[in-house]
C-alpha cells in the first residue's frame, strides 16, 4: 500500500515536470498509451461480442479518464502537486459520504469542507481557476468509482478495464498526433511522461491488487487517505513547491475526514 500511493504521487510529479515541454495534454496522451500498451497484450480483451449495456460504461469511462486526468495536471500547474491531488481526493470521500445518514460521515464530510477552506484559503489572490480544476477532477473520480463499480458487475477480471484503456488510447492517438505536431516533444519529457504512466497508472493498480489480496478493504480504503501527504511531499521533494501551515492543516483536515467515514463505513459492514 505504501508502494502503490508512493509511486502513484512520485509519477504525478515527474509528469509535471515534462509540462514545460509537452504540457499537461502531451504528458495525460503519453500516460493513456503507455497504459494500454502494458495492459491489453497481458489481458488480451476482446471486443467482439460485447453487448450494448457493457459499452456505455467503457465509453464513459473513457470520457471520465480523460476529464479526470487532463483536470488534475492542468490543476498541477496551477496550484501545485498536494493541493491538487488533496482537491481530487474529496471525490472518492463524496461517493462514500452520498448514500450516508450517519452522523459519523456527516461529520466526516463537514470536516472534510473545513479543510477545503483551509487549504485553499479563499482571498482576492487564491487561484480560482487552479481550485476549480481540482474540483473538476474529484467529480470525474467519483464518476469513475461509480462507472468501474458498474464495469465490474459486466464485465470479468481485467477484461473492462483492458478494453478502456484500448478504446482511450485509441481516443487519445489523433490528439497526441496534433498536440505533438505544434509542441515538438523532447527526449527528456517524454522518458518523463512514460514514467508517469508506469509509476502512476501499471504501478498503483498492480500493487494494490496484490495489497487487496492480503488486507481487508476498510483498511485499505482507509490508507489510501495517505496520498495527499504523498502529493505534498513529492512536490516539496521533486518539484520544490513547498506548502505553507495552513495548507498542510488543510491537507490534514480533509486526511482524517476521509479516515473517519472509511472506518465508520466497516463499522456499518460489520454491523
Amino acid at each position: 500500500m505504501v508502494a502503490s500511493s508512493a509511486s502513484n504521487q512520485v509519477g504525478a510529479a515527474l509528469g509535471a515536470s515534462a509540462f514545460g515541454a509537452i504540457g499537461p495534454i502531451g504528458v495525460v496522451a503519453v500516460r493513456q498509451l503507455v497504459t494500454a500498451l502494458v495492459l491489453v497484450p497481458v489481458v488480451r480483451p476482446r471486443l467482439r461480442g460485447l453487448r450494448a449495456d457493457q459499452w456505455r460504461p467503457i465509453l464513459a469511462l473513457v470520457v471520465v479518464l480523460g476529464v479526470m486526468n487532463l483536470c488534475l495536471y492542468a490543476a498541477i500547474e496551477r496550484i501545485g502537486l498536494g493541493l491538487a491531488v488533496t482537491l481530487e481526493f474529496l471525490g472518492p470521500l463524496t461517493v462514500a459520504v452520498a448514500s450516508s445518514r450517519r452522523a459519523m460521515d456527516i461529520g466526516g464530510a463537514m470536516l472534510a469542507g473545513i479543510g477545503v477552506v483551509v487549504l485553499t484559503d479563499p482571498g482576492p489572490s487564491t487561484d480560482v481557476i487552479g481550485i476549480t480544476l481540482g474540483l473538476l477532477a474529484a467529480t470525474a473520480w467519483g464518476c469513475y468509482i461509480l462507472l468501474n463499480r458498474t464495469l465490474g458487475q459486466r464485465l470479468p477480471g481485467l477484461h473492462g478495464t483492458a478494453v478502456t484503456s484500448l478504446v482511450a488510447a485509441a481516443a487519445w492517438i489523433p490528439i497526441a498526433v496534433v498536440w505533438f505536431t505544434f509542441h515538438a516533444p523532447t527526449a527528456t519529457a517524454i522518458a518523463l511522461a512514460v514514467a508517469c504512466g508506469l509509476m502512476s497508472s501499471i504501478v498503483p493498480y498492480v500493487a494494490d491488487l496484490l495489497a487487496l489480496r492480503r488486507v481487508p478493504a476498510y483498511v485499505f480504503g482507509t490508507f489510501t487517505s495517505i496520498n495527499p501527504i504523498w502529493a505534498a511531499l513529492a512536490g516539496w521533494l521533486l518539484l520544490r513547491q513547498p506548502l505553507d501551515v495552513h495548507e498542510w492543516v488543510g491537507i490534514g483536515l480533509i486526511v482524517i475526514s476521509n479516515g473517519v467515514v472509511s472506518s465508520a463505513q466497516f463499522r456499518r459492514g460489520r454491523g
